[in-house]
């Protein structure tokens, strides 16, 4: 899994604040064997943001990228906003399995505006702007991503993701 990270701050792109969740995500995704192709770091402008998603999926063409920062109620929190405006499909699953997650840490998870989609064969999705968030919302949505991967390049088969068939309750329809 060929994977990009964009840190998305005012601060850390003015070198007033260093970036510690960019280099968190980079070392989450290696512990499950991705290579880490990019990093970015990009101020909270939506057009930049929106820029940077469109490079990393069309030209670099990694299958993944995780954003860090952006996603709350900030006024110049825009990076849901440049996430929608680039990819082709939403893929609520990772935003509302994060907030649902994170609401049994803390109340304040209900305030972010994560989202997740897809542009092309690249699977886009929003993180919280913190460490600490960024580890334990990476822990909820790291099992998934293989396979998600996997499915945008065409390479995962429907049966891999269905649980086993069970067996109806009753009487046998074998003849003995």
């Amino acid at each position: 899994m060929r994977a990009a990270v964009v840190t998305v701050s005012d601060k850390g792109y003015a070198g007033l604040r260093e970036d510690a969740s960019g280099p968190v995500l980079a070392g989450l995704l290696r512990g499950i064997g991705a290579e880490v192709v990019a990093t970015r770091l990009v101020p909270d402008e939506q057009d930049q943001i929106s820029a940077v998603l469109v490079e990393l999926s069309d030209e670099t063409r990694v299958d993944l990228v995780l954003t860090t920062g952006g996603t709350g109620l900030a006024p110049r929190d825009r990076t849901p906003e440049a996430t929608e405006a680039v990819i082709d499909r939403r893929v609520p699953g990772f935003g509302e399995a994060m907030r649902a997650a994170s609401l049994a840490i803390t109340p304040h998870a209900m305030l972010s505006r994560a989202t997740s989609g897809t542009r092309g064969r690249t699977l886009i999705i929003n993180m919280p702007g913190s460490p600490k968030a960024c580890r334990e919302t990476f822990a909820v949505v790291a099992g998934a991503l293989p396979h998600a991967v996997e499915t945008l390049r065409g390479e995962a088969h429907e049966c891999a993701a269905a649980p086993p068939r069970r067996e109806a309750a009753g009487p046998s329809s074998e003849t003995a």
